[in-house]
């Protein structure tokens, strides 16, 4: 069964935190993600919403897990805990 993951955070500065985004296209798929999509509230760049699908669960649970994921969010100038969410595809 196929998983999407949600992470919801804030950023010091969106265009900064994009570039190290960016900079992470292989760490997520090395972990499986098959697809994803970025957003910010309406108004404030700096509340940011990610998307991103994977095969399974675990697949998404590793990449949250991933050290270096915790490094590039920090690396990126997230500011505040992350929420993340796993839901299953049915």
């Amino acid at each position: 069964m196929s998983a999407t993951l949600i992470v919801r955070h804030t950023v010091a500065d969106y265009a900064a935190w994009r570039k190290v985004y960016d900079e992470v296209e292989p760490l997520r798929m090395q972990h499986g993600c098959t697809a994803q999509r970025v957003m910010h509230a309406q108004g404030n760049t700096k509340d940011v919403l990610a998307t991103h699908d994977f095969p399974t669960v675990a697949q998404a649970e590793a990449f949250t897990g991933d050290p270096v994921l915790k490094a590039a969010m920090e690396r990126g100038g997230v500011t505040s805990p992350p929420r993340i969410d796993i839901f299953e595809n049915v």
